[in-house]
């Protein structure tokens, strides 16, 4: 099986394993054969969600999330490519017949909901639900109680779970879905709304970049849960493969460099 030729050639690409070719013919209705033989693996992201997946106006991708796909580009031995998704059409885009993608990676947390319907990669990095708001306003918000009152207009991206999230446990707050979910954190800043629900992993960065912005609630966070890789069912040798090199990025310590590189929580000692 692949993972067996992983495992014995560590971060050595499968291209140059001399145990490739007959590993490819056994697994000829494979995936990862598949990918092998086209030379390119191909990842579905929403460039929307800093710092982990970001597109730039020029096409070119950056972010956690993206050098984790190289990664996993660099160890199977084939050409990284990534093609554009959005939250709203993450699950249909993976289901698509003929594929869109192989795989989809950013800011995609593991829930029981995702893998009835699809796999999903063991995680990579620990999520949960918190806020940002404006700065001069850091002491309004202590808890979920604080938020959830009608004066507060709370913002939201559409399709992922930071909308389910503030539907299910903002009753009384005013919702506001704004369709690009990188453009909220500037429209907290300058007024437009009072708060942003997102993760523990994208609220630091725009702290850092925008000291209008604070996450009071950063670490005491309303969930709990982890990011991962999404795929579609029927792929097992895709998930193993990449549930292998997850588990090598995290014992070579190339997983640990990645989250102090972009200054977020390690969760796997």
């Amino acid at each position: 099986m692949f993972i067996a030729v992983l495992t014995v050639c560590g971060t050595t690409s499968f291209a140059s394993c001399s145990s490739n070719e007959d590993n490819a013919t056994k697994q000829s209705n494979g995936k990862v054969a598949e990918i092998i033989e086209r030379g390119t693996i191909i990842f579905g992201t929403t460039g929307d969600y800093r710092p982990l997946s970001f597109c730039e106006p020029d096409g070119t991708y950056w972010g956690f999330g993206i050098e984790v796909a190289n990664e996993i580009a660099k160890r199977l031995g084939v050409t990284p490519t990534f093609k554009k998704t959005s939250w709203p059409t993450l699950t249909a885009d993976v289901l698509t017949e003929p594929q869109l993608f192989d795989l989809a990676i950013g800011g995609i947390t593991i829930t029981d909901a995702r893998r009835e319907t699809m796999l999903m990669s063991e995680g990579y990095l620990a999520n949960g639900k918190t806020i940002l708001c404006r700065a001069s306003e850091a002491d309004r918000y202590k808890s979920l109680a604080d938020i959830d009152k009608p004066e507060v207009t709370v913002m939201v991206n559409p399709g992922g779970l930071n909308e389910k999230f503030a539907n299910e446990k903002l009753t009384h707050a005013k919702i506001v879905v704004h369709p690009k979910n990188e453009e909220i954190p500037t429209l907290v800043a300058e007024g437009a709304a009072d708060v942003m629900i997102t993760e523990i992993t994208e609220a630091p960065y725009y702290v850092k970049t925008d000291t209008r912005l604070v996450a009071p609630l950063l670490n005491a966070p309303f969930t709990h849960g982890e990011i991962g890789v999404l795929m579609q069912k029927g792929q097992d040798d895709l998930l193993q493969m990449v549930n292998n090199i997850i588990q090598q990025m995290k014992s070579d310590g190339t997983l640990r460099k990645l989250h102090e590189k972009y200054g977020l929580i390690y969760a796997y000692d």
